[in-house]
């Protein structure tokens, strides 16, 4: 009895962080892209990295050749290239922008990688680039997806001349959606994370997929209790928002009974990724120095308010911490934020053209002074202070710094 219990937190653990669904391939076809010019039988564009596994990806926006902005986007936990990303055309236009998804390693049409790490993810996105021939472009990571977003602000390198002579891609800057947190980051202070349950569940799910991955997947296969696609509508993990999302959402096909039941690499590919995300980085994000010297790109994190995956607590000291993080907060949204189009759009906008929108700062005062008073060339700054998405005050403060420069 105790261990099926624990069988069902852990799967709640795990079905919280994926909210994106794989969908099925697009049914017209399309020419691979590989060097070598071989024609596997695949329907999506597909590329040959250099260790030899392929990556496939599909393209969405304005022509590559003719676009003014280059967007890679990183898909979730149980996710695929076929995701959405909620933009108008009108605006893709305006802005010339080309979208790139791609199945990250294992996922979808994209070989599996056995030597699968947070840096081989980034490696991958920066031979997508190079092979496509895409000089500057911006990564949006979703989710889970945030691993390999972190790892390419760590492993690719932008002020390096050797790296330039042989790579010809730039990474422009980057976007975080409701990132996942790595409990194992050495330097989150422990009176943050002490009192929450989810470092708990991360831990328990960890040890047992890593210890007795048998028991995690026939809980999952077996048939005595009800498929574990009920708890997608869990309110323990999504907001009110996010479970009317759910309603009109696809589901989670590849995390289905019957799918893990067929196929055991899903199942694999899925505890694979969970373990990458959630083991040993290398690297501390928290002690990571602004990767764009010259102050000619921007990082961005969006977080919606009520999101019980990822709370906002956490993500609010990953900005504090990194105050070169612009921090973008959704009032009365959860972890679903992509299946807004006012939200993907903004995203877009502050991301390419540096826009501020005000409904998008943080509805806390006193954490917007906290963020004010550490940027000493800020003197004269607006404080929102709002509660429930409403507006309740509008306050100047002045704030007087001492500069001995």
């Amino acid at each position: 009895m105790m261990i099926s219990k624990a069988a069902i937190v852990l799967m709640m653990s795990l079905l919280g962080f994926a909210y994106q669904a794989a969908q099925p391939p697009p049914p017209n076809s399309t020419t691979d892209s590989s060097p070598d010019g071989e024609q596997p039988p695949f329907a999506s564009l597909r590329i040959r990295l250099s260790d030899g596994r392929y990556l496939a990806y599909r393209e969405r926006g304005v022509p590559r050749k003719e676009s003014e902005h280059q967007i890679i986007i990183v898909h979730g936990f149980g996710s695929s290239k076929e995701m959405n990303f909620l933009t108008s055309q009108e605006l893709v236009d305006e802005l010339g922008i080309y979208f790139v998804f791609y199945d990250r390693a294992g996922y979808g049409e994209s070989d599996p990688n056995p030597k699968s790490s947070v840096k081989s993810e980034a490696m991958d996105i920066q031979e997508l680039a190079d092979q496509l021939e895409i000089s500057k472009f911006y990564v949006l990571g979703v989710s889970l997806g945030s691993y390999p977003t972190w790892s390419c602000l760590k492993h690719i390198p932008h002020r390096q001349k050797l790296y330039l002579k042989y790579h010809s891609c730039r990474l422009a800057g980057a976007a975080f959606i409701v990132p996942v947190i790595n409990y194992y980051w050495p330097s989150l202070p422990e009176e943050l994370i002490r009192e929450d349950y989810r470092r708990r569940l991360v831990q328990y799910a960890y040890w047992i997929s890593s210890y007795v991955p048998g028991l995690f997947y026939w809980w999952l296969t077996q048939n005595w209790f009800p498929s574990p696609t009920v708890l997608e509508k869990n309110h323990f993990f999504f907001s009110d928002r996010d479970i009317n999302v759910l309603k009109t959402a696809p589901g989670f096909p590849m995390l289905s009974r019957n799918k893990l039941r067929e196929n055991r690499e899903a199942f694999e590919l899925l505890k694979r990724d969970f373990l990458v995300a959630f083991g040993d980085w290398e690297f501390d994000p928290l002690d990571m120095s602004y990767p764009f010297p010259h102050n000619e790109s921007s990082v961005h994190i969006w977080q919606g308010y009520e999101d019980r995956v990822v709370p906002v607590q956490l993500q609010r000291h990953v900005s504090e911490r990194l105050p070169w993080i612009h921090y973008h907060e959704v009032p009365n949204s959860g972890h679903l934020l992509i299946y807004d189009n006012d939200v993907c759009e903004a995203i877009v906008k502050v991301l390419l053209l540096g826009d501020d929108p005000v409904e998008y700062r943080p509805r806390s005062a006193e954490f917007i002074y906290k963020r004010v008073v550490s940027k000493p060339e800020r003197i004269h700054v607006t404080v929102l202070a709002r509660y429930h998405g409403s507006l309740l005050s509008i306050q100047m403060l002045e704030c007087v710094v001492e500069n001995d420069v």
